[in-house]
């Protein structure tokens, strides 16, 4: 049954990734990365029931490291990217790596978010995404429209785009290209496009955002000063090919029509802190169910009305558009 409650999941470590199932659209279901130092990281599946309200959960171990960025993979249900960080040469680094669930977990039978008596399965790695030697990844973005065998990762100044081979047992960098000229410049995030037959990616370094052409790995737009501080978060429109968004440490989002970055077609500023969720024209709703920062923000694959935030306490929250929203658009 329909409820515009919230529903609210905790999390025994702090998180800050947070992906939609790409590849399951019939079910709700959300894949959240864990932060812990002391303990064994996780990666949490959670299915909402929609009908009752309620959550189901599986537990999968990560013990590469804290995670820090998860996606999941548009073709195949069991497959997943994490960027994590681990100790190499007495540096902390941010590794990336694809990696496979238990076949049992495709999806199946689901704890009760009581029953953390069974022991969790743990991933199993397919393949890195690169050496140590690109430097630290920032996030992973898989190609939206494809089978499943192109990512892009971006690595300090690096993007570097790979060709998943042997059933993602192997990773071949097919192209890459770097940020080039004064300072330490490195890539913050990065949305790939579902337009353009996924020829576009954008990305976002300190207040820049950029677009690439993945078949020559060259630049074809760029916005200097897209915001007056750090660019958090890019996505595209998938309804209007040209449209992007982006969202800073400024508090602004702003939308631009990537066919002339000059100026963003509308810039909004009427909230406190900055938000990966933007709305359309104006605020249609404010959620607080949070108590810590909330680090992501992802609509679900398989209903357009229903998405997830997590904040760094390890709560997510699942909520919905109004219901008076959702029908006036509809009717």
């Amino acid at each position: 049954m329909e409820d515009d409650a919230p529903v609210i999941y905790g999390l025994e470590f702090q998180a800050r990734a947070l992906t939609p199932q790409t590849a399951e659209t019939d079910a709700i279901r959300f894949l959240v990365g864990t932060q812990s130092l002391k303990y064994d990281n996780q990666i949490h599946i959670i299915d909402f029931d929609d009908e009752n309200n309620i959550i189901n959960k599986n537990v999968l171990l990560h013990q590469a490291g804290e995670i820090w960025h998860v996606s999941a993979s548009p073709a195949d249900k069991g497959v997943l990217a994490t960027c994590y960080n681990k100790t190499a040469d007495g540096k902390v680094v941010t590794c990336a790596a694809v990696w496979r669930m238990p076949a049992e977990l495709e999806p199946g039978g689901h704890e009760s978010p009581e029953d953390a008596a069974s022991p969790a399965h743990a991933l199993e790695l397919l393949c890195h995404l690169g050496p140590a030697a690109h430097g630290s990844t920032a996030c992973v973005a898989w190609e939206p429209a494809g089978d499943g065998k192109r990512v892009i990762s971006l690595a300090d100044n690096h993007i570097l785009l790979w060709d998943l081979q042997e059933s993602s047992s192997q990773a071949v960098l097919a192209s890459s290209a770097s940020l080039e000229g004064k300072g330490q410049l490195k890539f913050t995030t990065g949305r790939w496009s579902p337009h353009h037959n996924c020829t576009q990616v954008a990305t976002a370094n300190d207040t820049a955002v950029r677009g690439w052409d993945t078949r020559t790995m060259s630049q074809i737009y760029c916005i200097e000063s897209a915001h007056g501080q750090l660019v958090r978060d890019l996505d595209f429109n998938p309804n209007k090919q040209y449209y992007l968004a982006s969202c800073g440490d400024d508090c602004r989002v702003k939308f631009w029509d990537t066919r002339n970055v000059t100026e963003p077609v509308k810039t909004l500023e009427e909230h406190s802190h900055w938000s990966q969720e933007p709305p359309q024209d104006s605020v249609i709703a404010t959620y607080e169910e949070h108590e810590d920062s909330v680090y992501a923000v992802d609509w679900s694959s398989a209903d357009p009305w229903l998405f997830a935030s997590l904040s760094y306490d390890g709560r997510l929250v699942i909520n919905r558009v109004p219901r008076a929203l959702k029908y006036h658009i509809l009717l």
